[in-house]
């Protein structure tokens, strides 16, 4: 692997690299924290208070100082192999501008103050936030370093996305238990962005061997076998995402064609030269893709607090079920002796 030239580096341009390879502005990523936010307030509205917003604030810090920590160690331990990249060698890890002893330290902190502040939202919400970060060793150190091996790449960067969204659940309760359906959902449509965004790094590359020096999962990767797993990422997002509308939200299926067309508007940008895709900080420059997935989040959002019977009574079962149906109990809301607060017991769904 080749090495930065040695240079002496000033204390500012030091601590602007420092600050840079934390990519705060990566933080609209955790956006994604959103979905696990809305649903439970949808189904159980009386957990909105003036409380709750202090909390998500620090919700937001806490997962931004995870990601950060996440993002740091990224730029330390694959500065050698950036430097083979026609853009990131520019990165400052890259050009040798960080040090690399305060980096781990930085790393190390950045954690230890995201689960500091996640204590004091929930334990549930610290555990989450934790298994976040451990994901990004995973993801990024030998000898695991998951980043190197094809589609559990795909696979282990986009368990983020259902983490992002429990940690946004868990910022609002503790005690409601999050659809499975909706989770593996979330997770798979995160493997189709990521999908989408090798498949245009590899593309844009061009050179198969630059490209497996600069990431191994290259080496056995083709544009072919990227789109083909996009196919199947996209397939099961949506089944299960149909799982969860049918079990839960029947209202959403009027949102579906905005959702498949932001998806379709995501794929053909994965073919232009230089995407966005491959920056995904950088979508907000893409109006068509911007226009798109705003009115999706919208529409949905509106919908998963209406309700419209005839939608439901359009799609009663017209075919006798093969084994009795299966009543399940009510929530029940109880007070806990000597308390106040109300809780709502409830079972895992999927």
């Amino acid at each position: 692997m080749p090495e930065p030239p040695p240079r002496n580096v000033s204390l500012s341009e030091r601590l602007r690299a420092h600050l840079a390879i934390a990519r705060l502005d990566h933080s609209i990523k955790n956006l994604f924290v959103l979905p696990g936010v809305i649903v439970p307030l949808s189904v159980y509205p009386a957990l909105f208070t003036p409380h709750l917003l202090v909390t998500l604030l620090l919700a937001f810090v806490a997962v931004t100082l995870i990601a950060c920590s996440n993002y740091v160690i990224n730029e330390v331990l694959d500065a050698p192999f950036d430097r083979l990249h026609p853009t990131k060698r520019n990165r400052p890890a890259a050009r040798g501008l960080v040090n690399i002893p305060a980096a781990y330290v930085q790393w190390l902190l950045m954690m230890a103050a995201g689960i500091a502040i996640g204590l004091t939202i929930s334990r549930m919400f610290a555990l989450v936030a934790l298994i976040l970060w451990i994901m990004g060793c995973l993801y990024n150190f030998p000898p695991v370093r998951t980043k190197d091996v094809p589609y559990l790449d795909v696979l282990t960067e986009s368990i983020n996305n259902p983490l992002r969204m429990l940690l946004g659940w868990y910022a609002v309760t503790s005690v409601l238990v999050p659809p499975v359906s909706l989770l593996i959902a979330y997770w798979m449509l995160g493997c189709y962005f990521m999908g989408l965004k090798r498949f245009s790094e590899l593309s844009e590359i061009g050179d198969r061997a630059v490209a497996g020096a600069y990431r191994a999962s290259f080496k056995r990767y083709t544009p072919e076998s990227l789109l083909v797993s996009v196919v199947f990422y996209a397939s099961t997002a949506m089944l299960f995402l149909g799982a969860f509308i049918i079990r839960y939200r029947i209202e959403l299926i009027l949102g579906f064609p905005l959702v498949a067309f932001t998806m379709a508007i995501y794929l053909k940008l994965a073919f232009k030269h230089d995407s966005a895709v491959q920056n995904p900080e950088k979508l907000y420059r893409e109006p068509l893709l911007m226009a798109a997935f705003t009115s999706t989040a919208l529409v949905m959002g509106l919908l998963l607090f209406i309700r419209i019977p005839r939608l439901e009574m359009f799609f009663t079962p017209t075919l006798p079920s093969a084994t009795p149906p299966v009543v399940q109990p009510a929530p029940v809301l109880y007070t806990q002796p000597g308390s106040e607060q109300q809780r709502l017991r409830t079972s895992v769904k999927i």
